[in-house]
């Protein structure tokens, strides 16, 4: 049997910080497919395009919210239970997050400059959800 490597809290937050790059940086890949793969699309003249676009990045910043809230919370968990379950809505998210960002560039868009300020004000919530908490609620 192997032994469990304490993580040091210089390792914890360079993980958070590769975690956030890769957030705001757009690499996120799904670990399942995606479930419009197979949808028609329709066509979408410029105006619908566009405002497909819009809404379609607001869905992005929710998703790169999510992340952040679930980065935060699983860093300030009370328990070890309370850190794997926001460890694995994370990872759900990281699905829709993806998911997302793909319909982003179909519709010849791209992600919100504003993220680094979205995961940013998100992980400060999560942070303080998660610090202030006896035990940790899960926010979304």
């Amino acid at each position: 049997m192997a032994a469990i490597r304490a993580i040091s809290p210089l390792d914890q937050l360079i993980v958070g910080v590769d975690k956030a790059l890769r957030v705001v940086a757009g690499v996120a890949t799904a670990a399942r497919p995606n479930p419009a793969a197979k949808v028609i699309d329709v066509e979408l003249d410029a105006r619908e395009q566009r405002h497909s676009a819009g809404l379609m990045r607001v869905n992005h910043v929710g998703e790169v919210c999510a992340q952040a809230l679930y980065n935060a919370q699983a860093r300030y968990a009370k328990s070890e239970a309370m850190r794997e379950q926001f460890a694995q809505a994370g990872q759900e998210e990281e699905d829709h997050l993806a998911w997302t960002a793909e319909r982003l560039g179909e519709l010849g868009s791209q992600p919100s400059v504003l993220n680094p300020l979205w995961y940013a004000g998100s992980f400060a919530i999560g942070a303080l959800a998660g610090a202030g908490s006896p035990s940790s609620v899960l926010i979304h």
